[in-house]
């Protein structure tokens, strides 16, 4: 449907005032997806916001005013600064359009979608750094919109969702990109096994949460201090819809999470918490007043460890707050957090009563929470892990690391690195096998790499009996079959 919404700037009251079918979605075939992927990256021009999720090229037009849209030829890259109605009769035969201004209801985004055309809006100055009569690729695929030098090779793959078997085991999906939720929905799931807080922060705040915390003082600070009032300028730019920068980072983080879980919803949306490493953090703006310098943030401060630190706890509130908003403001009660690097059962118990002080009481309101399987210690007691949390998912990116003792950031020995060794899949069964031993049984799934990237990996967990599998959108369907044949085998 294309629907039209009136906020009454008095009440607050939200009115639908317009709805009718909207004719180029509901012609397609539904028991078709379609998923756009960039085989290869040039030459990026210029970036704005994705409007669809597709993938155009072609030779670029650039034109300045509606008068001289008789010079646009079908097929072209429409570029321009804002189109209005005039310039429907050209949008209608442009194989992608690129504009400096507008937002996600801008009158290019509207039309746009109708016509389904990848259009990326939003550019500030996309006429100025795109040359008329170059050919170029648009990429909306992956929720920001790219602009390319060239013609960059890109596919389309089909996906027939009506044929896909039904399994036991869960197929759940990890999902980074709150803008695509609403179309990797609908590749049949039963949920989202991993959901990345680091993501949203990243992408759509970029600021440290102690920055925004402290932000009267930065900006008392600021006066003195040139590095200082480069930050707050950075803040403001970021928040300038906000009075309250605090009120930024939970707001955005909440519309995030939320956007995810309304995607998937009623079905379970587990909602890792923050677990950028000290360096990572140290690159968010303001992050360098903030973090320690460690030789390892592999194996570091990240975590459930500093959730509890009373350096790090005010910061965590606020992450505490926006997943209380989403719950409970917008009703979203399948999001499940998800507590990652906890180290050991003390630490689980810290985590869980700082949680309940900010609002997050496990048990009430159906509120479970997990807790990351990628320690061996998570795995030697967790017959212990189990007393305290609803469940474990397996990130056997980190498991298999600290298995075998390796850096997975290390070229040198990066040859070493397999999710398959003998090790890994025996502290793998081990913990399926106490879980589901455990009174109550816990649940237990994976979201880490190795099941997207190795079939016979995805096989041996059905073996195992784990609940579900978490696997990347793009490898989903091709699991899904294979999943379904191992359960097959094992009936006979």
């Amino acid at each position: 449907m294309d629907i039209e919404w009136a906020k009454d700037g008095n009440t607050g009251e939200l009115f639908i005032v317009q709805a009718r079918p909207e004719t180029v979605h509901s012609q397609k075939d539904v028991a078709m997806l379609r998923t756009y992927v960039l085989e290869n990256e040039g030459n990026l021009l210029v970036e704005g916001e994705a409007v669809g999720t597709k993938i155009g090229q072609g030779e670029v037009n650039i034109i300045e005013d509606a008068k001289d849209i008789d010079k646009f030829q079908k097929g072209q890259v429409l570029v321009t600064d804002m189109t209005d109605p005039d310039w429907e009769p050209i949008m209608k035969i442009a194989s992608a359009i690129v504009t400096n201004k507008g937002g996600r209801t801008c009158h290019a985004a509207i039309i746009s979608r109708e016509l389904g055309i990848p259009c990326v809006i939003g550019t500030g100055d996309g006429t100025s750094k795109i040359t008329s009569g170059s050919s170029i690729t648009i990429d909306c695929s992956e929720g920001v919109g790219k602009i390319y030098d060239g013609l960059l090779n890109f596919r389309v793959d089909e996906v027939k969702l009506d044929e896909l078997p039904i399994t036991q085991t869960k197929v759940m999906m990890n999902i980074g990109v709150p803008e695509k939720a609403f179309q990797q929905c609908q590749i049949p799931n039963d949920g989202v096994g991993l959901a990345r807080e680091e993501f949203i922060i990243n992408s759509y705040i970029g600021i440290h949460p102690l920055a925004l915390l402290e932000y009267n003082q930065l900006k008392e600070r600021a006066g003195s201090d040139p590095k200082i009032a480069e930050v707050v300028q950075k803040i403001d730019e970021k928040s300038a819809n906000y009075e309250d920068k605090v009120e930024f980072f939970v707001d955005t983080l909440a519309r995030g999470i939320a956007k995810i879980a309304a995607g998937f919803y009623p079905n379970d949306v587990i909602v890792r918490m923050s677990d950028f490493k000290t360096n990572e953090y140290a690159n968010l703006i303001g992050g360098y007043l903030y973090e320690p310098s460690e030789n390892n943030p592999m194996i570091g401060w990240r975590g459930a460890s500093r959730y509890y630190d009373e350096k790090f706890k005010p910061a965590f509130a606020l992450e505490c707050k926006a997943l209380k908003k989403a719950r409970e403001e917008m009703g979203l009660t399948n999001i499940k957090p998800m507590i990652p690097f906890c180290r050991t059962p003390a630490e689980g118990r810290k985590v869980i009563e700082i949680m309940n002080e900010f609002g997050l009481t496990q048990g009430e309101n159906d509120l479970e929470i997990y807790v990351m399987c990628e320690i061996p210690s998570n795995v030697i007691v967790a017959d212990q892990f189990a007393d305290i949390f609803d469940g474990f998912s397996i990130g056997s990116n980190d498991l298999t690391q600290l298995t075998l003792g390796l850096d997975r950031d290390s070229d040198i020995i990066a040859h070493l690195f397999d999710e398959r060794n003998e090790a890994v899949k025996r502290l793998v069964s081990q913990v399926i096998d106490v879980a589901h031993k455990h009174e109550p049984r816990r649940k237990v799934g994976i979201c880490g790499q190795a099941p997207s990237d190795f079939p016979e990996f995805a096989a041996f967990l059905v073996e195992c009996g784990i609940d579900s599998i978490s696997l990347n959108p793009d490898t989903v369907v091709k699991t899904r079959l294979h999943i379904a044949r191992t359960e097959n085998e094992l009936k006979h």
